[in-house]
């Protein structure tokens, strides 16, 4: 059954006119990149409900799990930078087949990381529902709050929700009340909560960490001005399995 591509076509990732990824057999690049982002609109939505008693307390509770929403939108684009991405996302068949996209500005983890990966190293699984883990790695940098990233756990394959690091704990500057941190260990916050279990020694992937998304829109739609320039814009939203 053929690998068909399932990230959308960017700078960086390839698609060939047969729908699969542009990478031939000799591992050199072949085929078409998709346009670069003119912006990008990138939003976490985390429903919650807020009640205020008559004593002035307010009462917070969550009423939905949290998902990622990405807007995009491109610079005028010719046909040859329109076409890669127009049919990518017909073959998506609108809101019906999820994708992975890579978003630009988190792609700047140390790449030296890709042999040295940072890794879940709490000595036990780590809980579902946890938002805090220790963690380690060999490679160059470090991950800096901010960040995304994805968990790569061979016991797990459908663990694919994107998560935030909220904060970067060391030894020498840690929250001892959930645990103090011996030398050399760090610990990650992050959010969302964890969907899954996590094995202890999951790869934790900043280095291009993808988020998997549908198209919020009912309609593929693009414009087409006088200089044969076509303008478009695309709605995501997080879609987990």
């Amino acid at each position: 059954m053929a690998n068909y591509m399932d990230i959308l076509p960017d700078p960086t990732t390839r698609i060939l006119d047969s729908g699969l990824a542009g990478v031939n057999t000799a591992g050199s690049e072949t085929g078409n990149t998709g346009p670069g982002f003119a912006s990008v609109k990138f939003s976490s939505k985390q429903p919650t409900i807020v009640d205020r008693t008559h004593s002035g307390r307010v009462i917070t509770r969550a009423v939905a799990g949290q998902n990622w929403g990405i807007a995009i939108t491109y610079n005028p684009l010719t046909r040859a930078e329109f076409n890669p991405i127009s049919s990518f996302l017909m073959a998506m068949q609108g809101s019906l087949k999820p994708f992975f996209v890579y978003l630009p500005q988190y792609s700047a983890f140390n790449a030296a990381n890709a042999s040295n990966p940072v890794q879940a190293a709490d000595g036990a699984a780590v809980a579902a529902g946890k938002t805090y883990m220790k963690i380690t790695y060999a490679g160059a940098g470090t991950p800096q709050v901010g960040d995304i990233f994805n968990i790569i756990d061979s016991s797990n394959t459908n663990h694919l929700k994107t998560y935030m690091v909220t904060r970067y704990e060391t030894s020498t500057s840690h929250d001892t009340d959930i645990g103090a941190l011996s030398s050399g260990v760090k610990r990650l916050s992050f959010n969302p909560p964890l969907q899954y279990e996590v094995s202890n020694g999951a790869e934790l992937e900043f280095t291009k960490p993808k988020i998997r998304v549908i198209n919020t829109g009912r309609a593929q739609e693009y414009s087409l001005n006088t200089n044969n320039l076509y303008k478009f814009s695309l709605k995501l939203e997080e879609a987990l399995p």
